[in-house]
């Protein structure tokens, strides 16, 4: 029984070094060298090439190399009974609330603003603060989390979900209620998981029920938003701008708009990077618990996509 790692755009060197260092019984093929297909029965992938995991005719377990599961999902040639586990991570939280706070903030005291003054040699001491009420969008460990610190920061924060949490820690909202919730902030953070029915979720439909100047952070996937929506909700007023950390397409092209808007700041897909040696370990242990029939650690629910 062997492991196969697929991950062709990722350096899977530390990987490597791990499970030599900790788990050297187990036998390793890494794609697109596979000698032995027929020998995998477990497979740890990030981005694999969609169909690539028919080759593996006894495959029992689909381990994701990250928190997110959409690109293993977004396979249609992988059987439904399959079961697939993601990686779970404190330091995951703590990286992305950390971005978003940073987010947060930079857009509260006008960082971008200052940025430009200097450029120019401008002194200007008006206004310093743009007045912010925060709104997460999706809000299981990584959103709550998000709304937690904020909250202890003194600003005033909303949640927004799927479905009803009658005991959730912060003011929330839920399915058709989703136009309350966008009168109720002026900064939208989207941490929803990517399933067929959030995916294109950031649209002009969504945009024009904000408030007007409404602030967009998506940190979630790029397939959420629709690149061309946002460029015209800025400038038709709608949205005041963005910080973008994922693209439906990475890298993002040269050629694309997003690299010259003066109201759009993007980053390179670095909100939270999973650590190979928090990581590690969990597939570790759910490689063997296949061997020993045990249950699975961080299995998702496929029917909710997460």
């Amino acid at each position: 029984m062997s492991l196969a790692i697929i991950s062709p755009n990722r350096d899977i060197a530390p990987w490597l070094k791990i499970l030599a260092d900790t788990a050297s019984e187990i036998p390793l093929e890494i794609y697109p060298d596979i000698k032995d297909p027929d020998n995998v029965e477990v497979a740890m992938v990030w981005q694999h090439p969609k169909g690539s995991l028919q080759a593996f005719p006894n495959l029992k377990l689909i381990c994701s190399m990250g928190a997110g599961v959409d690109h293993i999902l977004g396979d249609e040639t992988i059987p439904k009974d399959i079961p697939i586990t993601r990686i779970v991570d404190p330091r995951l939280t703590f990286s992305m609330t950390n971005y978003v706070v940073m987010g947060v903030l930079n857009y509260h005291r006008q960082i971008d603003r200052y940025k430009k003054d200097k450029a120019k040699k401008v002194w200007d001491m008006s206004n310093p603060e743009i007045p912010i009420r925060v709104g997460v969008l999706g809000v299981g460990e990584l959103g709550g989390d998000v709304l937690d610190k904020l909250a202890q920061l003194g600003i005033e924060v909303y949640g927004y979900g799927n479905s009803n949490k009658s005991d959730f820690r912060h003011p929330y909202y839920f399915g058709e209620q989703l136009p309350l919730f966008l009168q109720k902030v002026n900064v939208i953070v989207c941490l929803l998981p990517l399933t067929p029915e959030t995916e294109g979720f950031l649209n002009m439909d969504l945009f024009k029920l904000c408030k007007k100047d409404t602030y967009l952070i998506n940190v979630a996937r790029g397939k959420h938003l629709n690149e061309g929506d946002l460029i015209e909700a800025i400038d038709e007023g709608y949205m005041s701008g963005a910080l973008l950390d994922v693209f439906r397409q990475e890298p993002l092209s040269k050629e694309h708009t997003f690299w010259e808007h003066p109201k759009i700041t993007i980053t390179p897909h670095i909100a939270s990077i999973t650590n190979p040696d928090a990581a590690a370990p969990q597939i570790i242990k759910n490689y063997f618990n296949v061997i020993e029939g045990k249950g699975l650690i961080n299995q998702i629910d496929r029917n909710k996509g997460y």
